[in-house]
């Protein structure tokens, strides 16, 4: 079986890590279950329920990534935490060539799990509507503007998108609103080639993670009368 380094245990409902956080440790259930799941905007999708014996978190570890999902013990739950000492020495002993494949495979999986996401938010009417907008690259802040936005995301006109995954936040202008509605998005797809200016502008597709309640509130208030024209 695997090496642990210690056992944790976990109640019903408790989160053991969160989608998009930092950690790179691989669990083991031993006993009870754990819920993996996404969000996609406010609604949660179970990707699957894992059992004894079943390993979990290894895309971070593998591909030195954030966590694609978030981990939830459902009734009381035991998991192992694999000995990183062992872990690491098992894995040293793949040649460069296939760690190297491992890690693409990995962050190809984790770019296709962000635009199923994506394309899971496109439930919401995407409105076709030029804002100024505003974020912060790793040179200095951008001002740029959106084609189109929706209550999930929304699609950035740029020559120079971030890469995909990229987590920053955005300043968004809502007119007749005084101070700009401040969201943490992500990159869930980029592209820097203009297949045609008005239709296919080059740019990146956002997908927001989080806002205020309060900021919620002003671009729902905004999108309504929108969506039922």
């Amino acid at each position: 079986m695997f090496t642990l380094a210690s056992e944790e245990t976990y109640s019903d409902g408790q989160i053991i890590f969160n989608e998009n956080s930092s950690g790179d440790w691989i669990y083991v259930v031993l006993s009870g279950s754990v819920e993996i799941s996404k969000m996609i905007g406010k609604r949660k999708l179970v990707l699957e329920v894992l059992n004894k014996g079943e390993p979990f978190g290894e895309l971070s570890y593998i591909g030195g990534i954030k966590r694609t999902a978030t981990a939830t013990a459902l009734g009381e739950t035991t998991v192992g935490i694999i000995d990183r000492d062992t872990l690491d020495q098992e894995f040293n002993k793949l040649s460069s060539d296939f760690r190297s494949i491992l890690v693409a495979v990995v962050r190809r999986f984790k770019i296709m799990i962000e635009r199923v996401t994506d394309f899971s938010t496109r439930s919401e009417a995407r409105i076709p509507k030029t804002l100024s907008l505003s974020y912060k690259d790793k040179k200095s802040f951008q001002t740029a503007y959106t084609s189109n936005i929706s209550g999930g995301g929304l699609f950035i006109k740029t020559g120079t998108p971030l890469p995909v995954g990229e987590m920053f936040l955005l300043k968004l202008q809502l007119p007749d609103i005084p101070d700009p509605l401040k969201i943490k998005c992500t990159v869930v797809w980029a592209d820097k080639e203009e297949k045609d200016k008005d239709r296919h502008p080059s740019g990146m597709g956002i997908k927001f993670n989080e806002m205020s309640d309060k900021d919620n509130e002003s671009l729902q208030e905004y999108l309504k009368p929108l969506i039922r024209r």
